[in-house]
């Protein structure tokens, strides 16, 4: 005989296992300092490849007035604006992805507790179903 509870909470968990909880299943495998530490490190890293895009994209633009002032300009300035601004960008790349991504593993964690509760739930039912032997 069919088990209206029992479809009931097998659909719950395929509709999580194939949607959401595809990555949650894979964020699991991680300790939250080993994935926020690694998904900091891969922000940082496109970090520094958008803000290299952009300046050689603005040197590109100002390269008629370098060229021209080569002589005149002070690089020492220009280089501590530069990385000024670098470590600034990083820093806020970083923090910004520091929190959220701690945010993310959190409440991954918690859909994870509610998906092993449903997980205990069901097998609790199969042993229920089947006749001691």
């Amino acid at each position: 005989m069919l088990n209206n509870n029992k479809i009931r909470l097998m659909t719950k968990l395929a509709l999580y296992e194939n949607k959401e909880g595809k990555e949650d299943i894979s964020l699991s495998k991680y300790y939250k300092t080993d994935y926020v530490r690694y998904q900091v490190i891969k922000s940082i890293i496109n970090a520094t490849i958008g803000y290299a895009l952009i300046l050689v994209l603005v040197f590109i633009y100002k390269s008629e007035y370098l060229i021209k002032n080569a002589v005149i300009l002070d690089y020492k300035a220009l280089g501590a604006y530069v990385l000024g601004f670098y470590i600034m960008v990083i820093a806020v790349y970083g923090l910004g992805s520091v929190v959220g991504y701690s945010i993310k593993y959190d409440f991954s964690r918690k859909k994870l507790a509610r998906y092993y509760k449903l997980l205990k739930h069901l097998n609790k039912i199969y042993k229920d179903e089947t006749p001691e032997s």
